[in-house]
């Protein structure tokens, strides 16, 4: 049949399939039998050695047989059939085509249709499919066993269109088919997901009156389900009457839970159970893969107690599937007990604890797992691989995954698809950006997942117009674009803060309609993250359902545009609706309570997480910590972050800088040598907090020591603000040439931010000379922040240069920039009360300007105050001057909480500006006339006033 066609075509009422057939030289291997044993020869029957299933027994019994002329088979079909199955059992083909070759040999006159059957029989189960057609093609007659054992060497072998071929040539040619034949294919109607073709061989079952059988009513069962007709399944099953088949009762719940139809397939398995049906462990394998979240954990639990309890044998099949409910239920712990417990573990049963592992979020143990892996003797394979390169990437251990990069290449694993994307991804995750695009370059195929993988790797590693480059490629290859591709540009627009290109791409999204909630909320966070709080505020009314993203995104907005009091407004709203708080919306308002130094709000949203059962640790610990010392209350915050047993380098580094924030140089170094002997690594954050921390302290050498160690101990490349804080930290010291030369040596060009110190000390110390070059850098650079252009026009203003101010300010305008204007708030009564210069649109305006003419009295009389109005940078008279001195934002805020608090009381504000001198004399002597601690946090730190004295030493 195979030879005389070269291509098969199978035809159905609406199809046709066409079938290549596999028409390859066919290469006998040398005949080759076993030498005799030196051992007295077994006196056992070759029938008996097969059922030992003895292979090597029963070569040398032929070989013995061949040897004895006495004992020379005369008939061959009996021992030489036992023999091909017991090859097929095995799918020993090397052995098979050996005794088929001394058939030939000895035999080579004698013509079996019997052997000839089995033999296609056996090459079948074997997988060389060519040699079971070359043997059916050569026999001049064929039994309904011959038809049958070629349909199963098609449908065994992946060749489900042959199948049906060999089926329709059946038919045309009148064969009588049996029960046996439907099995097959019905198998590779399912294979082909060709439901119509199945339903048509349904058809001769029926007429054929096989329909009652229950291996052809399971194979039907199975078809139906297979090809998505889980309702026609169901009815077959239904209408047979005693179910007394346990083959029947697996095909329709393993249906079930292969289409995740939990509920259906559990439900089948308590009737199954209150039939008395026996089980086996296809029953509970099918059973457990319906078991698919934690939602089924009982009941999997259950299905354990049943196993346990029966008297079968604890195969590995049946424990793997429990491994894998186990994980999928998120409980490692059990999953370990029963892989433990197992002693033929196979390669399922190792992946399955190690994908474990990485799906719930145990990457340090899944790494753990795979050294015990290999210590078993056990080599990776490719499933082993994605796990280790991807818990390597979440850990962000580079060694790792590149070694294991390595390993995948040397063993040909590389050129699978879902390696290459995990080794994409674990790249893009370890910020290893060069990597990740050597290795997308070098990958023969690559699908979309790739291409998503590589654009979200550069867009989370700031790469953002590589990102664009590449969402650009995949436009124009025509390929489709998912919503997680267009959040990863939402992600890059955000970076790049172009505002044109953020409107592109809602335009896009908005012509493909691919606007999900997932996309809404990123449009709300990227308007957001861009300065446009009126389309983010538009974009977030537009949400019909919101959840807690949305709510998030619009309030963490809030916060990035300097709005925090419209976020916690957002935030009582959202305690309105039914809706949890995550820990990441809890993170942005710990972040808005901090930016407005609301010590009240950030202490209620503090106990709100209490309450609620959050734990403390991770990010809403270092965001507490954060909310106390921005609130003023470091002592608070040390308490915090001394409770906390699980301290991670983000907290470390939040308690550095609340240290640095209010002056504590010394302390924020203890910690930072503390954290090292805890074996943490500092990063790049950490050292900006370390010299931060050292600048607002006069920590000159300390400073100048630890920009060495990040540089030679950890090999870490300063950023700009690293070189900017040690500037700082030599200009205030008045070291201003020293600062000057550290500048001109840098290894890249100055930012504005390095200017910006260097003049900020010029002012503070009257260095005219550096001053001017400062200056003219800086304006050299265009910067699009307002403050710089203000601290410019401060200097020349200091220093009498009334043209240079005007042509400044002439400069910010027409650039579109406006001054920032002095404000500063304190909050009394669970109520943040605002005030900016010379204010009087506060309710009791009239009160705050007369108690402050007293508070000023009194400190003209008793302590000294005499005004400096050289801190008045405006071209006004010197009466004027005193009078925008007595009315700057701080004072009312001040005279507004001695109005308003206890006597004794300690009086907190923040101003979104630098103190200025004659401010800071203000509070000095305000804290030792009035007997009141104040604590004022600027827009550089904290200022700790008490009895006269500020924690600053005067150098801010």
């Amino acid at each position: 049949m195979a030879t005389s066609l070269s291509r098969c075509c199978y035809t159905s009422s609406s199809t046709l399939t066409c079938h290549p057939m596999l028409n390859k030289p066919h290469v006998s291997p040398p005949h080759h039998i076993p030498k005799n044993s030196q051992k007295p020869v077994n006196t056992c029957s070759l029938k008996e050695i097969c059922k030992r299933r003895n292979l090597k027994e029963a070569f040398q019994c032929l070989n013995n047989m061949h040897s004895d002329r006495n004992a020379l088979v005369i008939f061959p079909d009996e021992a030489y059939a036992q023999v091909f199955e017991l090859c097929a059992s095995k799918k020993a083909l090397s052995q098979g085509k050996q005794i088929h070759a001394l058939v030939i040999k000895s035999y080579h006159a004698y013509k079996s249709l019997f052997l000839d059957t089995k033999l296609v029989f056996m090459y079948g189960k074997c997988g060389s499919l060519l040699d079971a057609e070359k043997v059916f093609d050569k026999m001049s007659q064929r039994t309904i066993f011959t038809w049958n054992a070629m349909l199963g060497a098609y449908v065994s072998n992946g060749e489900p269109l042959g199948a049906l071929e060999t089926y329709r040539e059946m038919r045309v040619w009148g064969i009588s088919v049996d029960a046996f034949t439907f099995p097959c294919v019905l198998k590779a109607c399912a294979m082909l997901k060709h439901v119509d073709c199945g339903a048509q061989v349904h058809g001769v079952v029926t007429k054929c009156g096989y329909d009652s059988i229950t291996f052809v009513v399971n194979s039907l069962v199975a078809m139906y389900a297979k090809c998505y007709d889980l309702d026609k399944a169901r009815q077959l099953f239904d209408r047979m009457g005693e179910k007394e088949d346990v083959v029947l009762w697996n095909s329709m719940i393993s249906a079930y839970s292969a289409y995740g139809l939990s509920i259906e397939a559990l439900g089948l398995l308590r009737d199954m159970q209150k039939t008395g049906q026996l089980t086996n462990s296809y029953t509970f394998v099918a059973s457990l893969q319906a078991c698919e979240n934690s939602l089924f954990r009982k009941m999997g639990i259950e299905i354990h107690a049943a196993i346990l309890k029966s008297s079968q044998n604890f195969d590995v099949y049946v424990a793997n599937a429990l491994i894998s409910m186990y994980v999928r239920c998120g409980r490692m712990t059990q999953a370990a007990g029963v892989f433990n417990r197992l002693e033929n573990r196979d390669s399922v049963s190792w992946n399955s604890m190690l994908t474990g592992f990485v799906q719930n979020g145990l990457y340090n143990e899944a790494m753990q797992f795979f050294h015990r892996l290999q210590g078993a003797g056990k080599k990776p394979d490719q499933v082993s691989v994605i796990s280790v390169v991807a818990a390597s990437g979440r850990l962000g251990n580079l060694l790792n995954g590149m070694e294991m990069h390595a390993y995948a290449i040397k063993h040909g694993f590389v050129s699978d698809l879902q390696v290459g994307n995990t080794v994409l991804d674990m790249y893009a995750k370890c910020c290893c950006v060069n990597y990740m695009g050597r290795t997308f370059e070098q990958m023969p195929d690559k699908d979309f997942i790739s291409w998503t993988t590589a654009i979200a790797g550069y867009a989370q590693n700031n790469y953002h117009l590589k990102a664009l480059a590449l969402f650009r490629e995949v436009q124009t290859k025509g390929l489709d674009v998912d919503a997680m591709t267009i959040g990863s540009i939402l992600l890059t627009c955000s970076g790049l803060k172009c505002m044109s290109q953020v409107k592109e791409i809602h335009g896009y999204i908005m012509r493909k309609d691919l606007s999900d909630l997932a996309l809404q909320n990123a449009i709300v966070d990227v308007y957001g993250e861009c300065g446009n709080i009126d389309y983010a505020i538009k974009m977030f009314e537009f949400i019909e359902f919101k959840d807690v993203v949305s709510w998030t995104s619009m309030m963490s907005s809030y916060v990035h545009n300097g709005l925090a009091n419209e976020a916690l407004e957002l935030y009582w709203s959202i305690n309105e609706t039914s809706l949890e708080l995550d820990s990441v919306a809890l993170v942005t308002m710990i972040s808005a309570a901090a930016s407005l130094s609301a010590l009240k709000k950030g202490k209620e949203i503090h106990g709100f997480i209490l309450r609620k059962g959050f734990m403390l640790e991770g990010s809403i610990a270092s965001s507490l910590v954060d909310m106390y010392a921005c609130c003023g209350d470091i002592e608070n915050a040390y308490k915090l972050f001394t409770c906390i047993l699980n301290k991670g380098l983000v907290l470390w580094t939040s308690m550095i800088n609340a240290n640095g924030l209010h002056g504590r140089g010394k302390a924020a170094i203890d910690l930072f040598y503390k954290m090292e002997g805890e074996n943490l690594i500092p990063d790049h954050i950490t050292f900006l907090a370390l010299l931060y921390a050292c600048s607002h302290a006069g920590l000159i050498d300390e400073g100048k020591r630890f920009l060495d160690v990040m540089r030679h101990k950890y090999q870490l490349e300063p950023w700009p603000k690293h070189y900017a804080c040690l500037v700082d930290l030599l200009g205030r010291a008045n070291r201003l040439e020293e600062a000057y030369q550290f500048v001109k040596n840098m290894p890249f060009e100055p930012s504005a931010e390095i200017w910006c110190a260097i003049l900020g000390a010029c002012r503070v110390h009257s260095n005219k000379a550096v001053g001017e070059i400062a200056a003219q850098k800086l304006l050299e650079l265009n910067s699009l922040n307002p403050g710089n252009y203000v601290l410019v026009s401060n200097v020349f203003a200091a220093s009498g240069r009334w043209k240079d101010v005007e042509q400044v300010r002439m400069r910010m305008k027409g650039s579109g920039l406006k001054k920032t204007p002095g404000c500063s708030w304190i909050e009394i009564g669970n109520k943040l009360h605002t005030f900016i210069a010379r204010d009087k649109s506060h309710p009791n305006s009239d009160e705050i300007y007369q108690k402050l003419a007293q508070i000023t009295e009194k400190l003209e009389i008793e302590g000294g105050y005499v005004p400096q109005t050289k801190f008045v940078l405006h071209n006004v008279d010197e009466e004027e001057k005193v009078e925008m001195l007595y009315g700057h934002s701080e004072r009312l805020a001040i005279t507004y909480g001695l109005l308003n608090s206890s006597v004794g009381n300690l009086i907190r504000i923040t101003k979104n500006l630098r103190v200025c001198g004659d401010c800071h004399t203000f509070c000095k002597l305000v804290s030792r006339f009035f007997g009141r601690e104040l604590v004022v946090r600027d827009a550089n730190r904290f200022h700790h006033f008490k009895d006269g004295v500020c924690s600053c030493g005067d150098f801010w």
